[in-house]
């Protein structure tokens, strides 16, 4: 079992693929209820950050080489992620945590995702069986690879940002069509964004087609204050 997740207004957003055809998307409350389900997969790759600096002005390798991959017109869709003791700290002081322990203070996008980078790191701390199954991904590099290092051109939420990154799954997954559909009446948008659903897939798909032998960015992780690896993975797929 295969699984990729991403962060969505109603919690998280699974898709679970498998070795033969079957398939299954599943929006979660909180990340708990997710592994419950999903404990027993071969890997789940998921859409936040995962191993966390504790100090100092530098960011994670990850973060840098991503942006640098993805070119000026995607780069800005690789957030800074907080320090750990700002992850740890009430939503409206994060910031000035961060910038305390950093000098830097953090985008909203990124306080946007602090209360979920807390539940991920809470269980991969408190469970070390979860820290070889679950792994960080970012989207836009997942797109990236399967694309054959191709950024992609448009936005994710515009609508042909969507078509685009559609297309591409198509290519390399032959369900893609079912499940973006099944996924689009199931879940309201409210609960579930267009695009969540694509960057769950991109991860699915390439923890399914790339198991065993994802390349890493960086290609030597470094390793947290809490055993935790700060890396990305993806997969490309040969032509």
């Amino acid at each position: 079992m295969f699984v990729g997740v991403d962060g969505c207004k109603k919690g998280w957003f699974g898709v679970r693929l498998t070795d033969g055809v079957e398939w299954k998307v599943k929006a979660f409350e909180d990340i708990d209820a997710l592994w419950a389900e999903f404990h027993d997969a071969a890997v789940i790759l998921i859409d936040i950050p995962i191993g966390l600096k504790d100090d100092g002005p530098n960011e994670r390798e990850c973060d840098v080489v991503a942006r640098r991959l993805l070119g000026n017109k995607r780069a800005s869709s690789v957030f800074r992620p907080p320090c750990r003791k700002a992850v740890y700290s009430p939503i409206d002081r994060s910031s000035d945590i961060n910038f305390h322990i950093t000098k830097k203070r953090l985008p909203l996008q990124t306080l946007n995702i602090v209360s979920k980078i807390r539940e991920v790191d809470r269980i991969l701390s408190k469970d070390k069986s979860a820290r070889s199954v679950i792994r960080e991904i970012h989207p836009e590099i997942c797109f990236w690879a399967l694309a054959g290092h191709r950024p992609m051109e448009y936005a994710k939420k515009k609508p042909n940002g969507f078509l685009e990154r559609k297309r591409i799954l198509q290519t390399v997954y032959q369900f893609t069509d079912n499940i973006v559909e099944h996924a689009l009446m199931t879940y309201k948008r409210k609960e579930v964004a267009r695009d969540d659903i694509l960057d769950a897939l991109a991860a699915a798909i390439t923890a399914k087609i790339g198991f065993n032998s994802f390349p890493t960015i960086p290609e030597i992780p470094p390793i947290d204050s809490k055993g935790l690896h700060m890396e990305m993975v993806y997969f490309v797929p040969e032509k």
